[in-house]
């Protein structure tokens, strides 16, 4: 199973994970999480007595120092924030006076300046340091401007996030991360929340939820007294407060606060107090002050808020707190930010043609689908979706025919004792949908490898079936947060191109050289590059470590090989893997340069022992020792499991998909050819228009001999003018459009209008009707990208 179409697959199969100290799931409504239902009355904390907090800024616009940070003149903040930020004020003292006390020896520090502009590696730059004084944004006067201005966060070891202005503990390796990666943006754009959250707690005084970045911005959820809600006419003034923070360069304070001080700090709150008591460990963790906002957070930060040069709230709307439609209702602020105003304009235009590219509302346009409350999350296919569904599904059934996998079909819904075996009903059943049948619990299933367990194992299988590869287009359902729905790309009924490869050891690489060549192959035809990262062993991990060193040491093989091949490089992502297994995500781009992450190639130890899987080796020998893995299992199911015998091996588990789900899949499609879709997959691919009635019977005879080639034809015999027919398949997208009259009647042949080249639109080539056959049935056979023949 793969990414969005494999999301959390096996992840809930076995123990447990470190809880984020965001919820682990933000939605366009709110944050998904299950606890006892709160109060709906909000208690309005802010309307408390008001103290008054004298804030300067200081005159010359340097950074503002701790004791001037909030705004630049005076103004009335509410007791709950002004206590708040007290606490934090006297425990930043404590901290700092500790930090001064602490020896500061020299430590090893090399700087990784990345690669220059010529894509050569840039030398490693050794640096004078000290441990608790050396900070990496100290070092940036060393690094030549072209590099240091676009820096957003410091790394540390390639592993860590870094603030730019805290120190160092230890020798190290510091990289620097720009805004233009995707790990820069979400670092500006989570503190440009920081910044919108401290502009509405001032306006509204409101109590925050959470602000995380999102794909295009960050949002801020909150909730205001009296069920206030946020109108359009607030944007303005937000945004000037924005910008008068940006002015006074308020810098990110960090602090690591115990639990106890984060609920006297955050005692107002029901909110920040439901993430403290369900989402801290036991140690506390950080929280990050700029200006007069102090939130909970693990940063890391920007410097200071005059690296943001250009903030604009983009939309606003209602949702629920954690998601649940039955918990409060909140109020959510979406913005955007950058650290130049000419990204801001090009930001625009970019959302001007994604909106023109919106697959919602493409798919109403071209009738390809449609959603319904009678089921909320399960798109309606029409004709023309379907068509565009299964020219995927024939393609990927011919790759398989291929490439030696086997179709099958497992049940829909199975008893959750499956369920509890696999893992997932400890860990996963509060987003599977869960029914009563007699006197039993059963689920609908979310993932077909449970199912594919039981198929391997239903008989005796030998080392001579492995490989095997089990394909299943099965239907599967997934309880989403109702907010969390969005058109295709989230739903909660979806198929996908699902397959489980039972294989050994020795024989992992290879498998996995054959997933990347079937990458290539369908990334290919839908003009996709694609980027891959290979997440190794975590810190809490299933099964030995040799096991673990073996598996990573065979998928590294894999990608070497790929990328001597000419395959493009790859990124390693270490301490990223599921527990049960290191895994290579693969990541997409559109036409406009967006990433999809349609697929995850996953190896998995756990389930095949879940399952007590086997396979005959061919050989006798002694009984081995049971592994790790084996004596760590404490539970019921774990007393029946046994390490396999003499002869017996248990096989490796490969979870894969291509293109993930197909509704998600068809939505990326439909956005990257901004419905224009290659003539192959096409739901129009020709439309035949007569000149006259009196070539009506020539117009029903070419489309009958179309149709018989298994093409999709269309034909406008209807009143209205020619040219009306001709925009009206235009604007529909039809690949091709036939114009035909008496001279082609007469030749037996047809004028041929291109959809993408402009030069035929006023007149088409005429073409041979023997011949346009012959080059269109090539056109679709070959599943060419351009629309020409």
């Amino acid at each position: 199973m793969a990414s969005d179409s494999h999301r959390d697959l096996v992840s809930a199969q076995a123990g447990g994970s470190n809880l984020p100290l965001r919820p682990k799931k933000a939605t366009s409504e709110g944050v998904e999480g299950r606890s006892p239902k709160s109060s709906k009355q909000l208690k309005n904390k802010s309307q408390s007595t008001h103290n008054t907090l004298d804030v300067q800024s200081e005159a010359n616009g340097a950074t503002a120092t701790s004791a001037d940070r909030s705004m630049s003149s005076l103004k009335q903040l509410p007791d709950f924030i002004v206590k708040r930020n007290e606490l934090f004020d006297e425990l930043k003292r404590k901290h700092d006076a500790e930090v001064l006390q602490k020896a500061k020896p020299v430590i090893d520090v090399v700087l990784d300046l990345g690669n220059d502009k010529n894509g050569f590696p840039r030398p490693a730059m050794p640096v004078a340091a000290k441990a608790w004084e050396s900070t990496p944004g100290s070092f940036l006067r060393h690094v030549d401007k072209d590099i240091s201005n676009d820096v957003v966060v410091a790394k540390v070891d390639g592993k860590e996030l870094w603030d730019l202005d805290r120190p160092l503990e230890r020798g190290c390796r510091v990289s620097y991360i720009p805004f233009t990666s995707p790990e820069g943006r979400n670092v500006f754009w989570h503190s440009s929340a920081h910044v919108l959250g401290e502009a509405a707690e001032c306006q509204y005084e409101c109590l925050l939820s959470h602000g995380p970045p999102v794909e295009q911005g960050f949002f801020y959820d909150m909730a205001i007294a009296g069920g206030q809600v946020v109108k359009e006419s607030d944007w303005a003034p937000l945004e000037s407060r924005a910008s008068r923070f940006f002015k006074e360069k308020q810098p990110f304070d960090r602090l690591h606060v115990s639990i106890p001080d984060l609920k006297t700090m955050f005692g107002y709150s029901k909110y920040k107090m439901y993430y403290i008591d369900n989402l801290l460990p036991p140690e506390g963790s950080t929280v990050y002050r700029c200006g007069s906002l102090v939130d909970l957070c693990l940063g890391p930060h920007i410097q200071n808020t005059s690296k943001i040069k250009a903030f604009q709230i983009m939309k606003n709307s209602s949702c629920y707190f954690r998601g649940d439609k039955d918990d409060d209702s909140l109020q959510r602020i979406y913005g955007v930010a950058f650290p130049d105003k000419k990204q801001m304009t090009e930001h625009k235009k970019f959302l001007e043609e994604a909106a023109k590219r919106d697959h919602r509302r493409l798919g109403i346009e071209q009738e390809l689908f449609f959603f319904n409350d009678m089921s909320p999350g399960s798109a309606f296919l029409l004709p023309h979706g379907t068509r565009i569904f299964n020219a995927l599904q024939k393609l990927l059934r011919s790759e398989y025919q291929k490439r030696e996998y086997s179709e099958v079909q497992s049940p829909n819904m199975y008893d959750s004792d499956l369920w509890k075996k696999s893992g997932h009903w400890q860990h996963y059943s509060e987003d599977m949908f869960v029914l009563d049948v007699e006197k039993k619990k059963w689920a609908l299933k979310p993932m077909n490898c449970p199912g594919h367990c039981v198929m391997f194992s239903h008989r005796e299988r030998s080392y001579r079936e492995l490989p095997l590869r089990m394909a299943d287009f099965g239907v599967l359902h997934r309880n989403e947060a109702s907010g969390a729905l969005n058109g295709m790309t989230r739903v909660r009924k979806f198929q996908q191109d699902d397959t489980h490869i039972f294989c050994t050891q020795d024989q992992i690489t290879e498998e996995i050289e054959g997933l990347f060549d079937f990458l290539k192959c369908i990334y290919g035809l839908f003009g996709f590059p694609f980027r891959l990262k290979l997440s190794t062993r975590p810190e809490k991990f299933l099964g030995d470590i040799e096991t673990w060193n073996v598996a990573e040491s065979k998928l590294k093989d894999a990608l070497n090989s790929f990328t001597a091949s000419g395959g493009g490089q790859w990124e390693l992502n270490e301490g990223d893997g599921a527990f049960y297994g290191p895994k290579i995500d693969i990541t997409i781009s559109d036409a406009l340069r967006r990433d999809w992450q349609c697929a995850t190639i996953q190896l998995d130890f756990q389930l095949p022992q879940n399952f007590s899987l086997e396979y005959m080796t061919g050989e006798t020998s002694a009984k081995p020792k049971p592994s790790a893995a084996d004596e760590a299992r404490t539970d019921d199911a774990a007393t029946e499991l046994k390490a396999p015998g003499p002869g017996r091996a248990r096989p490796v588990m490969i979870h894969r998909a291509i293109i993930g789900s197909f509704e998600r899949f068809m939505a990326i499609l439909t956005e990257h050819f901004a419905g224009k879709w290659p003539f192959w997959i096409s739901p129009r691919q020709l439309l035949i228009i007569p000149v006259m009635p009196a070539v009506n019977d020539y117009v029903l005879e070419v489309q009958e001999l179309f149709k018989s080639q298994k093409m999709y034809v269309d034909i406008d015999l209807s009143g209205n003018t020619m040219q009306k027919k001709i925009r009206t398949g235009q604007l529909q997208q039809y690949n091709f459009i036939f114009v035909v009259g008496a001279q082609e009647k007469e030749t037996r042949s047809v004028n041929i209008r291109n959809r993408d080249d402009q030069e035929t639109q006023a007149k088409g080539e005429l073409v041979p009707l023997d011949e346009a056959i012959k080059k269109l049935k090539a056109l679709k056979k070959e599943r060419r990208l351009i629309n020409a023949i």
